[in-house]
């Protein structure tokens, strides 16, 4: 923990500035703007390869209390471009805590801003949307206003962006099922968390873990029982490699489940439209309801864009009848898909399904885990009676 600190300033691509003192590494960073809401859970934020070019928000005012294990993360480094707190621990109090949250900040070289107001930078957020912002400490943080800005202006924008495959494994590797082996899954990652292929392996899945750029070929090597897609950065309009391969999985009647750019991916697949929020969902406390169950659900969420689907009836597709199984009761936006055939009206046999959340979040909440019992379960009822 830094005794004495450096002045920084926080820039945003509209012009508005906040002052404040220097957290984690020294020196500028570039990205898009955008807040959690979480109370707990940072290390598994920063480790979430989702959060890929954002400088993420706290609106937690104190962080860094719990300091840094090695035992928490979600992949193998920290993937924010930059971290912005409002009153950073003094010192971390927690007996499985090895470091603090700064020295791992500082280390893995994340620029960051503390004594920062956080509850008016997220508020203009709100009003004003996600939007490309720097953070420059020591030295380059005495440079003009106007030369800053420069620098924030000429970041790329997230739309467009197709980020995948720079945080996705080069080589396929396998998790082994605990216990008996039930099923064998194919999951691409676009950006995924350990803690999804350990949830499927504790419910006797050995996954088989294969780049964002497999191919069908890849996929069938595999023999699975099922296929699954993971969260990932980036646009979901960018992703026409990983839909044209999902609708290939969905031809050949392999059961699919999809988790935050996976549900982008299946609506894309299926002919839906994606759109980027105005400032996103992200944090462990947003409401969803399962409409396939009735049931209201705390769930962790992390994207910046969506699936434009109709909220009610059903869409006949060459896949099966789509309906949308989950909605987030804040904004009513899709939070989940299903695809159905040989039944009218969405009432066919459940081929495929989706969320937008994370059902897998590993600091909480653990709501929606029962999702990979119903993989498990589609999965099951394939291998007893084929499609």
């Amino acid at each position: 923990m830094l005794t004495t600190r450096e002045p920084a300033v926080l820039v945003l691509e509209d012009g508005r500035t906040f002052t404040g003192l220097a957290y984690g590494h020294l020196g500028s960073t570039v990205g898009e703007a955008v807040f959690s809401t979480g109370m707990t859970g940072y290390q598994e934020t920063l480790t979430d390869p989702s959060y890929h070019r954002q400088v993420v928000v706290m609106t937690a005012p104190h962080v860094g209390n719990t300091g840094w294990n090695d035992e928490d993360d979600e992949s193998s480094r920290i993937w924010v471009a930059g971290y912005v707190v409002r009153d950073p621990a003094l010192r971390p109090s927690s007996w499985r805590s090895t470091r603090s949250l700064e020295e791992e900040l500082d280390a893995q070289g994340v620029v960051g801003i503390c004594g920062v107001d956080t509850r008016a930078l997220t508020r203009h957020l709100r009003e004003r949307g996600a939007m490309r912002v720097g953070i420059f400490s020591g030295d380059v943080s005495a440079l003009s206003r106007p030369d800053l800005l420069h620098r924030v202006t000429g970041a790329p924008e997230m739309a467009g962006s197709a980020l995948a495959a720079e945080v996705a494994t080069k080589e396929t590797y396998v998790v082994p099922a605990v216990g008996d082996k039930r099923f064998t899954v194919a999951a691409v990652d676009l950006g995924i968390k350990s803690n999804t292929p350990r949830m499927m392996a504790e419910r006797g899945i050995e996954v088989h873990v294969l780049p964002a750029t497999a191919s069908l070929d890849d996929v069938r090597a595999v023999g699975p029982d099922g296929v699954f897609f993971s969260n990932g950065p980036g646009d979901p309009a960018t992703a026409e490699v990983q839909a044209e391969l999902l609708r290939g999985v969905l031809r050949e009647g392999i059961p699919y489940f999809g988790i935050c750019f996976g549900n982008q991916i299946l609506g894309k697949a299926l002919g839906f439209g994606t759109y980027k929020l105005k400032y996103g969902h992200r944090g462990i406390n947003q409401p969803v309801m399962d409409r396939t169950t009735g049931k209201v659900e705390v769930t962790a969420h992390n994207h910046g864009f969506a699936v434009d689907a109709p909220l009610e009836g059903s869409t006949a597709t060459e896949f099966g009848e789509v309906t949308v199984s989950h909605v987030c009761l804040n904004d009513d936006v899709v939070e989940g898909l299903e695809v159905r055939r040989g039944g009218a009206g969405g009432k066919g046999r459940l081929v495929a399904f989706s969320v937008q959340y994370h059902p897998e979040a590993a600091a909480g909440p653990h709501d929606a885990a029962y999702l990979f019992d119903r993989f498990t379960d589609l999965m099951l009822e394939f291998s007893e009676v084929p499609v």
